[in-house]
Formats: structure tokens, sequence, C-alpha cells
């Protein structure tokens, strides 16, 4: 991978920008984006969008979501003690015993999930299903709510504190892949194609709240208005014990990026996704999807008049955990092959009859 893009991607996975809190990590994206686009701004929500060649017909729409899943400040009883809600799609039963940051309007403030000795657990105790979240407590070493309350608000959003780990043979472990590296891959696009030619206004966007319900890619889809999308995600990996290939498909690390099919995925989009990864001689995976409607794709798709809309995606194994494994080749692949595509647009497309 070249040096300054992973020099950029290490920076931005080590941000947190649970949804609600996005403007750390795209502050960071839109610094990266000025070196190479034409344009950058940030719209209300803070969808962070590049823009190369502003001024063609055809316009195109690449999204990445730069929000993780988080926790969000919801009781602070008279102890000190915090608890806490869910943002996105979090797995309560990995919580216990984690260690947190709550990202305060004074800074960050380190705390623990606490959790019963088990030594003082009854057996019925020691067998028991994951908690609600409601039961799991935060200690940040505060004397009671009052001293708290000098660190800490109610709605203030967290993140787990897990960083950075370099395995072999090229895979690496963090927090927030999802879909961060989605976000870089949309960035660094911009790189790849900052000297070359291309026929399209492209529009690089790092979206925001992914995580909570698609909203940032609804908001830019429709500000922007695009004709084609192409949108830079996750996918599950199924290269470890106790996944089920019978029903998401197969796929392993660092066997190139997946390609989606299903009624999301507009088929002329595919194909020429495909068509681009055939010329830069990159492997792709393929993941049929029936449904499809949890990824940027499926905003583009029923935004307006439907976009036609493609999903590639970095095979990524224990998703929604601190510790996602992805293969860097497989997201250099990615950015080089959607560069590709937009590369080879005529900006004459059209769509429909």
């Amino acid at each position: 991978m070249n040096k300054t893009a992973l020099a950029f991607l290490k920076e931005l996975v080590a941000t947190p920008t649970p949804s609600g809190a996005e403007h750390d990590g795209q502050k960071l994206v839109a610094d990266y984006m000025r070196r190479y686009a034409d344009t950058v701004r940030r719209d209300a929500y803070g969808n962070t969008i590049g823009v190369l060649n502003p001024g063609a017909e055809l316009r195109v729409m690449l999204a990445g979501h730069c929000d993780e899943i988080g926790l969000m400040v919801q009781h602070i009883d008279d102890k000190g003690y915090l608890y806490v809600s869910a943002i996105g799609g979090v797995n309560v039963r990995l919580l216990q015993a984690e260690r947190i940051v709550i990202h305060g309007r004074k800074g960050p403030v380190r705390g623990v999930f606490g959790v019963q000795a088990i030594h003082l657990m009854t057996q019925k105790e020691r067998e028991a299903g994951a908690p609600k979240i409601h039961e799991l407590w935060v200690d940040i070493g505060a004397k009671n709510r009052k001293d708290a309350e000098k660190a800490v608000a109610l709605g203030d959003a967290a993140t787990i504190d897990a960083g950075w780990i370099d395995l072999r043979n090229g895979l690496v472990a963090c927090r927030a892949f999802d879909d961060r590296i989605g976000a870089f891959i949309v960035a660094d696009v911009l790189r790849i194609l900052a000297r070359r030619k291309i026929n399209v206004a492209l529009h690089a966007v790092t979206t925001v709240q992914e995580e909570i319900g698609l909203r940032g890619a609804r908001q830019a889809a429709f500000g922007i208005d695009p004709a084609i999308g192409v949108v830079a995600e996750v996918g599950f990996a199924t290269d470890y014990p106790g996944s089920n290939e019978k029903m998401i498909g197969e796929a392993r690390l660092g066997a190139g990026p997946i390609l989606r099919r299903g009624p999301t995925y507009h088929p002329w989009v595919v194909d020429r996704l495909g068509a681009a990864a055939a010329k830069l001689k990159i492997k792709v995976q393929s993941q049929p999807e029936a449904r499809g409607a949890g990824t940027d794709a499926y905003a583009l798709q029923v935004s307006r008049a439907g976009i036609p809309a493609g999903l590639v995606s970095v095979p990524t194994r224990y998703m929604h955990s601190p510790v996602e494994v992805i293969a860097l080749k497989d997201a250099e692949q990615s950015a080089r092959l959607i560069a590709e595509f937009v590369a080879g647009l005529t900006g004459r497309e059209t769509f429909g009859e």
C-alpha cells in the first residue's frame, strides 16, 4: 500500500468517530482530500465531499461511511457509575470488562465496564447468557455523581478503546474497520485519479450515521443527484471457524474485493466493476445478497428516482467487534478497482428509456 495512504488509514482508524460525533474523523478525511480534489466541502450533518472535475455533466458518487458503532451515556447514578445505550448494532456480550473512552466536551474520559469477580458468582450466574446493556455499568473512577458530571454529561458518545494490531501475512486488526476502511477507499480514489483525465464529475463522499439508518448517504445523494453510485464497505469473510458459507457465500481475506450481486445492485454497474477488475488483473470474489438493505448502496438505490449503484466490499472477520480483521491488499485493490471503473466512464452513460 502507498505509504502516504497507509499513514492516513492508520490515523483515521485510530480516531474514534461514533455516529453523531463524526467530526474528528471527517476532519482527517477533509485534510487528505484537499491534497487531491478540486473542491472539498462538508454539508450540514457532516458528510465530507471531495470533487474531481466538477464541471462535467454526468455526476458519479462514491460513498463510504466514516461513522462506527458506539455507545451513549444514558444515566449517571449517585455513586458516579455510568450506564450507556447502544449507537448502532453493538454486540452487548463483548462489552463486559472492556476499556472505554467517553468523548466528553472537555476531552476524552477513560473508563472500564465493571464485572463481578468470578469467585463471587453463583453457578447460575456463570452460566448465564449475555446481559442486557442497561445492566452493565462503566467505572470512570468517580467519587459520586457530582464528580462524574465534572467530566462527562448525559448524551456523550463513547467507543471501545482498541487500536491497530499488525498480524501476519499482511493482515491487520482494529475496531472500526466497519467502515473506516470504506471512508479510506473513497478518499484514496481521489489520490489515484488526481493526475488522470476523467469524463465525469466525481463526488467522493465519506458519509455519516450509516450505522443508525443510512442517513448520511441519503442526504448526500439527494443533494448531489448523481447518475451512478459506488459504495465501499466491509463484507463478511468466511475463512474462520464457525462461519456459515451456505448462508452468506464464501469470501476469504487476501483473495480480492467482494462484488455483491442482487436486487439492490444495478447489473450494469456490477458488470462494469467486474470489467475494471479484469483490466487490472485483480481477482474478485462474489457474494449474492437477496435483500441488501443494510449499506449505503441501498440508500442510493432508493434515493430520488433510483441511482444505479454497486457495492465493493473488503472481506472482514469479526465484524462489529473491537478486533475486526482485514487484509490491506484487499483495501488497496478495492480503491484501484473503483478508480479504474470511474476512469472508464465516458460521461454519456444513460439508464432507462
